[in-house]
């Protein structure tokens, strides 16, 4: 059990570390081609944070263990917007950018909405998991064609990162190679590490795959989430917080189910449809609500009371899950 308890610990160490390594080298490399912020933000910080998502709900799909990749999915979504986003405005009260009160948010509730649909039949089969991706395709491309002009805020090491590689300072390459193969290997040995630990502890405790999920997978592989919102909440970069999290709940929704659903079949817990799911759609919409909070033009924000009781529903949302 002890064993066990470590090897679960050393997993999220390696998922975090492997994440971090990962998007620097990204970052690295797309500073080298010129990229805009608006292709970096895109894929480095929002898609970047969500890898360890992806890889533990595919090797856990692989392993048979379907309830434990929905449950990180979901308990993942509900962690970002009720612990990180609750817990990032205590310390600081959010700014929140008109285009994610406006477009991104409303797209995250619609997709949770869709799943719905989708696991109506209790599985996210081929087809679903395409219909996914092809909605993330969509979004992307609709950001990216709305975001070519526009500025898009990057958490300030990135942005330092990226310039000193476009001046050439750093020898680009070789590092950027480094970082990216370091990242991915700590990215697929902590994935192992928490599914194989996962399903020990599971069945050792009594509790229910999907429960395990929800709680312990689903905070562990919010780490990098959660430690991009507290520094950019820390450096006053508030709006790259919340943009952060609703980025990352959107790619998990339509990202790590679809690609997963596409690499094998996911079946689906019939409490699903009645308990988890309500939940992160509950949650999604008290984001959409408490960020409605006018602040000046085109900016919104959310306060700490606001963050308060995002994170006290969280708390509340998770015995009644439990």
């Amino acid at each position: 059990m002890l064993l066990m308890i470590l090897l679960l610990l050393g997993g999220f160490g390696a998922l975090y570390f492997g994440a971090d390594w990962m998007v620097r080298g990204a970052v690295r490399m797309e500073g080298s081609l010129g990229l805009s912020p608006i292709v970096i933000g895109l894929t480095v910080v929002s898609l970047g944070t969500s890898a360890p998502e992806l890889i533990v709900a595919i090797l856990a799909t692989l392993r048979g263990n379907a309830d434990i990749a929905v449950g990180n999915v979901l308990g993942s979504n509900l962690a970002n917007i009720g612990l990180i986003l609750g817990a990032t405005a205590l310390i600081q009260p959010l700014l929140v950018s008109e285009r994610v009160v406006r477009r991104e948010i409303p797209i995250m509730i619609l997709l949770t909405l869709l799943l719905f649909a989708l696991i109506i039949d209790v599985e996210i089969g081929r087809l679903d998991g395409a219909v996914l991706v092809v909605l993330l395709g969509l979004f992307l491309t609709y950001v990216f064609y709305r975001g070519r002009k526009a500025h898009a805020p990057l958490p300030s090491e990135y942005v330092q990162l990226a310039e000193e590689v476009k001046t050439g300072k750093g020898k680009a390459v070789l590092i950027d190679v480094s970082l990216l193969l370091a990242g991915t290997l700590g990215l697929l040995l902590g994935g192992r590490a928490i599914v194989e630990s996962s399903i020990y502890l599971s069945r050792s405790l009594g509790i229910s795959e999907l429960n395990m999920g929800l709680t312990v997978v689903a905070i562990g592989t919010s780490l990098p989430e959660l430690a991009t919102s507290v520094m950019a909440a820390a450096r006053k970069q508030t709006d790259i917080a919340v943009g952060n999290v609703i980025g990352s709940n959107i790619f998990n929704i339509a990202g790590v189910l679809g690609v997963t659903g596409i690499v094998r079949p996911l079946a689906v817990d019939p409490g699903v449809l009645w308990v988890e799911l309500p939940a992160v759609v509950m949650l999604s919409l008290l984001v959409l609500l408490v960020s409605l909070s006018p602040m000046s033009k085109g900016e919104f924000r959310i306060r700490r009371w606001e963050g308060g009781l995002l994170l006290g529903t969280y708390v509340a949302l998770g015995f009644w899950i439990l």
